[in-house]
């Protein structure tokens, strides 16, 4: 059995799961698989259908999924609530755009007839991690079903619990799998699945494209960041960009792919940006129990999370916000600004994963750019200036899949545009078409003019072929 804590009292448990064996991934997998023939020949309303009664459940009990996620992942209620509520808006977009995105392209003229068709792949495979376990299972699952795909998902074993509720709601040829590395293996290895979509870490990622790649299973892999955000020397110190900020960094103790993880600043203004930040968090950052009213940063996942950030701590570092917490019995850590370290520092060069975060100073655009565009991580950034225009020419030189104007806040993400990274970094696009596009296969049926019936005998043999 997998037993999840809670990382805010970490003697309460708040529920278990059955871990599954690679016995039973077999058989879910040929259980999946069956389930995708029938599903894949389903009419692509009848399956868009099931889905948006998977949103409406999903809806219904909400209030419910987002105090159990929060006492799963020590996630504020509120990103809870957000999070889930997200979930069924993608949801529900999916419906609405997937007979568009899948139907067949047919382009019939002269030279003859062309069928484009989208086809299913078998049998998806998606692992997922615990800090956003609800909307980055839904970003897999909403496509690749509507497709016409089978799922089998494989969460995080710290946050396995409302997911299995979720996967329960939706139903139809959706499965899920408990587990670690033994559990993910076996599924990512199986011989009937046809496509693997993952979001985690680096180390992960490796170990799922070496599992894929060895079976040639096409995959996505949409991983880390260690998102850089960079002030020019214009931008100002307001009290509504520092609060954006703040909780661009602060969010979900740190622990999200797409925070502001290394913040510059030109080296004259350190001291007054400094101060400003920390006048921010003073005002909107409150460390606390995570159901708790006017809570904004909970705890960290767990123990080794909590070692790993305590030790973050060192140098010219500054306590942030009001701490209404106890260390000793939640995985709690104190966040935390670090002024100047080392370029070198692994605060610098790694994704923190944590609620504590550097401040450096740059000499020239030039510099700040080569220092953003360092390291293999390459998901997201975002540049703060009082000229508009200027922002945007800095932007056009992040290698970064997304990059945010004035702001680092989740809330300005939309389904507008995906969004992926470069480099080493997702190598995959989630959210928006791209995203639908990743569960189908381009297959093409074609009708050459120059053969079909009446047409007139073409001399030359196979040369004579229109190209």
């Amino acid at each position: 059995m997998i037993s999840r804590e809670n990382p805010a009292r970490f003697d309460e448990i708040v529920g278990s799961v059955a871990e599954s064996s690679p016995n039973e991934v077999d058989a879910i997998v040929w259980a999946a698989d069956a389930a995708y023939r029938q599903w894949s020949v389903t009419p692509i309303e009848e399956r868009l259908a099931l889905l948006t009664a998977g949103a409406e459940a999903i809806e219904d009990a909400l209030a419910e999924l987002s105090v159990l996620l929060a006492r799963e992942t020590g996630k504020v209620l509120g990103d809870c609530r957000g999070e889930i509520g997200f979930a069924v808006r993608y949801l529900r977009w999916v419906v609405a755009h997937a007979i568009e995105a899948y139907a067949d392209e047919v382009l019939d003229d002269e030279l003859g007839l062309l069928i484009k068709q989208h086809k299913p792949y078998g049998v998806v495979a998606a692992i997922t991690p615990w800090n956003a376990p609800v909307i980055l299972s839904m970003l897999k699952i909403a496509p690749a079903l509507a497709a016409g795909n089978a799922v089998v998902v494989k969460p995080s074993p710290l946050a396995p619990l409302t997911l299995n509720r979720i996967v329960r709601l939706i139903g139809g040829p959706l499965r899920i799998v408990h587990g670690g590395a033994a559990a993910g293996a076996a599924l990512v290895g199986h011989e009937l699945v046809r496509k693997v979509a993952f979001t985690g870490g680096a180390a992960g990622g490796r170990a799922v494209a070496a599992l894929a790649g060895d079976r040639l299973t096409p995959s996505v892999l949409e991983l880390g960041g260690n998102d850089p955000a960079v002030f020019l020397d214009d931008a100002p110190f307001d009290d509504a960009s520092m609060d954006r900020l703040v909780m661009a960094t602060f969010a979900t103790s740190g622990q999200v792919c797409m925070a502001a993880k290394r913040l510059y600043v030109p080296s004259f203004k350190i001291a007054d940006f400094v101060d400003a930040y920390r006048a921010a968090a003073a005002r909107v950052l409150v460390t606390g129990d995570p159901l708790a009213d006017g809570v904004t940063m909970g705890p960290v996942i767990s123990a080794a999370a909590q070692e790993s950030a305590t030790a973050m701590r060192r140098g010219d570092f500054h306590d942030l916000g009001i701490f209404d917490a106890d260390e000793k019995t939640g995985y709690f850590v104190r966040p935390t600004l670090v002024v100047s370290p080392a370029s070198n520092d692994l605060i610098v060069t790694d994704e923190q994963f944590a609620p504590v975060v550097p401040v450096l100073g740059y000499e020239s655009e030039l510099s700040v750019i080569e220092m953003s565009n360092s390291g293999e991580l390459g998901l997201g950034a975002s540049v703060w200036s009082a000229d508009e225009d200027r922002a945007v020419a800095f932007a056009r030189r992040f290698e970064a899949g997304f990059c945010f104007i004035n702001t680092h806040n989740r809330t300005g993400m939309s389904l507008r545009a995906p969004f992926g990274g470069v480099k080493r970094s997702g190598w995959g696009r989630e959210y928006a078409s791209e995203g639908l596009a990743e569960y189908v296969q381009t297959c093409v049926i074609h009708a050459p003019a120059a053969y079909r019936p009446g047409a007139p005998p073409q001399a030359g043999g196979p040369a004579a072929y229109p190209v």
